[in-house]
């Protein structure tokens, strides 16, 4: 009988790398093939993703999230074993995607099902599962979120499973996330001859000022549930390979983790100023190019925050401390259709050369996930009946 350790393990074998599925969510649909769960679905752009249910759509329903693509694993020569090996050794399972975050899909997978064997179905479950997230993150929850929408399909509290833990499982889960957004700035000046600099215009000076124009401040001080909004320099790049030529043309691209103080159109808004402000001392021409990956969300604590401290608690002995630290994830699109929290494991090792999780910590998140879904039910048993 498959249990969430060795489904780990299967799923880690499948080289997912985003968007390609692999063969993983084959995978997960033999697993709910003669269940009551049905399985939909849901392709958009040549990305595929699953929805299941149990129960009614009708009902209260609670609802997981996960992706199962991941990171490219790099140079292979590095790793220790072949980082889609999904090996055992010494109660660890190794390889790409094993942290992040194929061991939490295999544990709410295994404990969505268990879980509609042992109960009445006076409430639903419903499982998220895309292969789109490490990537563009554009048709995967997405995707399934407007399908959800366009069939009236219900959820009303989900978890996300990325690892969401510092140190010890059960340190932290996380009830919002900063929004990100990257700014691409390629400034143009003037090429010259480096022994008469008078002559031309030097783009790599320009580059200079603006990021002491971006940098010079912070951005703010923080705000009630968020820790403060932080801009990074990320790449400065000019195709210049002459110690004597004043390049035409230099490229800055600068990271901005943003909490709700912001949003991203205000931040965009305040780039293109700065740019402005360069281009006009310094006679550059400054184009400017802005993607916004996604704003910043708080879900207050509330019922299920602390339905998920509590099994938490129970498992681990830990009293989660809530948190809005970290990247974006696909949480930030779950939001926009009911109150989501996520939880996972230790995150130390996710997107590193030998990535790979204790087993132990598999069978406590499926533990956990379990317990959820029975307090869940039970809670939702007593409001049925009262």
């Amino acid at each position: 009988m498959i249990n969430s350790v060795n489904l780990t393990s299967e799923l880690v074998k499948c080289p997912s790398v985003t968007p390609d599925d692999a063969g993983t969510l084959k995978l997960i649909k033999e697993l709910f093939k003669d269940t009551d769960f049905k399985i939909t679905e849901v392709s958009k752009n040549g990305i595929k993703n699953l929805f299941l249910r149990w129960g009614s759509k009708n009902l209260p329903t609670f609802g997981f999230c996960g992706h199962i693509d991941v990171v490219n694993p790099g140079e292979i020569s590095k790793w220790k074993m072949n980082p889609f090996s999904g090996k055992i050794i010494n109660n660890e399972i190794f390889g790409r995607g094993s942290v992040d975050m194929k061991s939490a899909v295999a544990a709410f997978c295994l404990a969505a099902l268990n879980v509609s064997k042992e109960t009445s179905p006076i409430f639903s479950i419903v499982l998220l599962i895309t292969s789109d997230e490490e990537g563009k993150a554009k048709d995967g929850t997405n995707a399934i979120l407007e399908w959800m929408n366009k069939n009236n399909e219900r959820m009303d509290y989900c978890i996300v499973g990325e690892p969401t833990c510092p140190k010890k499982l059960g340190d932290m889960i996380k009830i919002g996330r900063k929004g990100s957004l990257t700014g691409h700035f390629t400034i143009i000046g003037k090429q010259g001859h480096s022994a008469y600099p008078q002559l031309a215009i030097n783009p790599i000076n320009s580059s200079v000022d603006l990021i002491y124009l971006l940098t010079n401040k912070p951005l703010d001080n923080g705000s009630k549930f968020f820790e403060p909004s932080t801009l990074v320099t990320t790449s400065i790049f000019t195709e210049n390979r002459a110690n004597n030529v004043i390049p035409q043309q230099v490229k800055v691209t600068v990271n901005i983790r943003f909490n709700d103080n912001h949003t991203g159109e205000k931040i965009s808004v305040w780039l293109k100023k700065c740019a402005k402000k360069i281009e006009y001392k310094t006679k550059t021409i400054i184009k400017t190019d802005i993607k916004i990956s996604g704003e910043p969300f708080y879900s207050k604590p509330g019922y299920l925050a602390n339905l998920v401290k509590k099994s938490v608690q129970k498992y681990t002995g830990i009293s989660s401390e809530f948190s809005t630290s970290g990247g974006t994830s696909d949480a930030r699109f779950v939001i926009t259709k009911c109150p989501v929290v996520e939880f996972g494991l230790v995150g130390q090792k996710m997107h590193a050369i030998d990535e790979s999780v204790q087993v132990s910590q598999i069978v406590d998140l499926e533990n956990i996930y379990t317990d959820i879904l029975k307090n869940y039910f039970n809670d939702v048993n007593r409001k049925t009946k009262g």
